[in-house]
């Protein structure tokens, strides 16, 4: 496993590439952001607003996906406030189980600004046969709910012929998933080619139901998205201060409700993330051990660009934090999908890096890896 020489950066993120001075496509990204003409950018996205609002049949100019979390909170404030647009706010909802109640009043906080919302709520039952699947198939029970995460925002924009979709980051340039990258930096259409849609393929999800029964969970293919002049463009692609915090801190003082469990029990001494659900904890923990980063990896890296903290202060709290998740979150997540925690140890188990972690004799994954070093 190599580490990007200026952040934390694994080469074990998929769709990812080193240059040939070992440094990550994000840190070369935000090094560019410095040599920006930000006039330009501006004008390209004048453009963008003015074919929203020439293609607005609907009454509304563009749509964005929301959960209530700090990054849509921000999105929707800049789309409505200073591109002076009228969007239509899109929000994919958990079944009771999953959701929390922070979630609903952080969503229903963005409608209490003036915002209005359409609310997409997938058949439970089905909602939780595929996950099972999910987990099972792929040891990562988000497979089949971002599906329909990522894919139901263009459905309804298709269905509402409303053609201007407002994302948040571009993964390829602020992450290093090079299979998003389309022809330019704001452009989304690409999307589908991201590791968490795997090209958009359901096949494995059709031995437990049918197609159309899943409608919300296919992504459209690219001849629907050309039919309906489907435009994704990523917003972040725009801003100097894309961040974690940054976002964070503009939705908090617009009124989102962050968490605030102990960060041992999250992964997460920030508390601004996942903030409609506690499962995303546990799939982090996974994706350490399939990977040897998880969520605060991803965070440190930001602020280490930012120069809010060094790169020995980022490995500390990666050291510290990567890969934590409390039990009762697992076991909730367990009774949920119908197994016992056994169950999921078995199942997570067999998708263990095993070339970056040994079983000691607890039974405790342990790194074999040192934080920030190549091996």
């Amino acid at each position: 496993m190599k580490y990007c020489k200026k952040c934390l950066q694994t080469d074990t993120r998929p769709g990812i590439k080193f240059d040939n001075n070992g440094i990550c496509p994000a840190c070369n990204y935000h090094e560019s952001l410095k040599s920006v003409n930000w006039e330009e950018r501006k004008s390209e996205i004048n453009d963008i607003v003015t074919f929203g609002k020439a293609n607005n049949s609907s009454g509304y100019d563009c749509i964005i996906g929301v959960s209530g979390g700090k990054d849509s909170t921000r999105q929707a404030f800049f789309v409505k406030d200073v591109l002076k647009m009228n969007p239509l706010l899109v929000c994919l909802s958990y079944p009771p189980e999953q959701v929390t109640q922070r979630g609903v009043d952080n969503v229903t906080n963005m409608i209490n600004h003036g915002f209005d919302c359409i609310s997409i709520n997938p058949a439970p039952q089905t909602w939780r046969k595929l996950m099972r699947k999910s987990f099972f198939e792929h040891t990562n029970w988000c497979k089949s709910t971002e599906l329909s995460l990522f894919s139901s925002v263009p459905r309804l924009a298709i269905a509402y012929q409303i053609p201007l979709i407002w994302w948040g980051e571009n993964a390829a340039l602020q992450l290093g998933d090079l299979n998003v990258m389309g022809k330019n930096g704001s452009d989304g259409n690409n999307l589908r080619k991201m590791n968490t849609l795997g090209g958009g393929d359901i096949s494995w999800l059709l031995n437990e139901v049918k197609k159309n029964e899943i409608l919300q969970y296919v992504y459209p293919s690219e001849k629907e998205m050309e039919d309906a002049n489907l435009r994704i463009t990523f917003l972040g692609y725009f801003w100097k201060d894309w961040s974690l915090i940054d976002n964070g801190n503009f939705a908090a003082l617009r009124g989102l409700e962050i968490r605030n469990e102990h960060p041992l029990a999250i992964g997460d001494p920030y508390g601004i993330t996942s903030l409609d659900e506690d499962w995303v904890s546990l799939n982090q923990m996974i994706k350490y051990l399939k990977y040897g980063f998880g969520r605060i990896t991803d965070y440190v890296n930001e602020d280490i660009r930012n120069e809010r903290i060094t790169r020995q202060e980022a490995i500390e709290l990666v050291e510290k934090y990567d890969g934590k998740c409390s039990d009762v979150y697992i076991k909730s997540f367990s009774d949920y999908i119908g197994i016992s925690v056994q169950d999921f140890w078995t199942q997570v188990n067999k998708s263990v890096n095993r070339e970056l972690f040994d079983l000691d004799e607890n039974g405790k994954w342990i790194p074999k890896f040192k934080v920030g070093l190549t091996i």
